[in-house]
């Protein structure tokens, strides 16, 4: 990989602390079907995508299309309903000024309600884009192909960035373009399974930025 000059980061667990709201929101779509309640820790080690892979696993049985959009209906609900009660990352705003290069957002949430969320924080100062989910397929698939087309967008090439996350989804959408990746285990996923990935997994978003910062000035390896 050649000297990366841009970072790509997530939002929902990565730039937002907002864990405890998306368990609360999981929970009611499945009390929407007397299905289970799932623990933060179980959400961290057992979430996936595509969602309904998921959601599947838990409900013990397969989730047809119509079902899960009814089951992101719920989610979605009750997640803007707690909404209000999400902080930024704690060191969120330094790793955002700490990186010397251009920086773009990419978030599998909604764009219509990412983006005056995104400028409610102040952040969108510090991204010459910003890209959320535009459709769904029906499943809450993958973050690759976005990624693919935000990178288009910004006119980059995958070994010019690196992405900042905090799942396994994360490091496959990198590895799919040929982006570098840093992986915060603060968020949603457990850090053993971080590591699976083999991509570098630290626990501050300001440590993130440094890992890039160190590979953009030696080259990703």
């Amino acid at each position: 990989m050649t000297n990366p000059r841009h970072l790509v980061w997530d939002w929902n667990g990565t730039l937002l602390a907002d864990l405890p709201v998306v368990v609360e929101a999981t929970n009611a779509a499945f009390a929407s079907l007397g299905g289970p309640q799932v623990s933060a820790e179980h959400h961290r080690r057992r979430f996936r995508r595509p969602i309904a892979e998921y959601y599947a696993e838990v409900l013990g049985r397969p989730v047809p299309a119509a079902e899960f959009a009814n089951l992101d209906k719920v989610f979605h609900d009750a997640y803007l309903a707690g909404l209000p009660s999400c902080r930024l990352v704690d060191d969120a705003v330094d790793a955002l000024t700490g990186w010397p290069g251009s920086q773009s957002l990419l978030s599998m949430w909604l764009h219509d309600e990412l983006v005056p969320t995104v400028e409610g924080f102040g952040l969108a100062k510090h991204f010459v884009r910003i890209d959320g989910r535009r459709t769904s397929d029906g499943k809450g698939g993958t973050k690759a192909p976005h990624l693919s087309a935000h990178l288009a967008a910004l006119g980059l090439a995958g070994d010019e960035v690196v992405l900042i996350g905090d799942t396994v989804d994360d490091a496959d959408a990198a590895k799919a373009v040929g982006a570098g990746c840093v992986l915060y285990s603060g968020g949603f996923t457990d850090a053993e399974l971080l590591r699976a990935t083999g991509a570098p997994v630290v626990d501050s978003l300001r440590a993130a930025v440094a890992v890039a910062a160190e590979q953009r000035r030696s080259g990703w390896r």
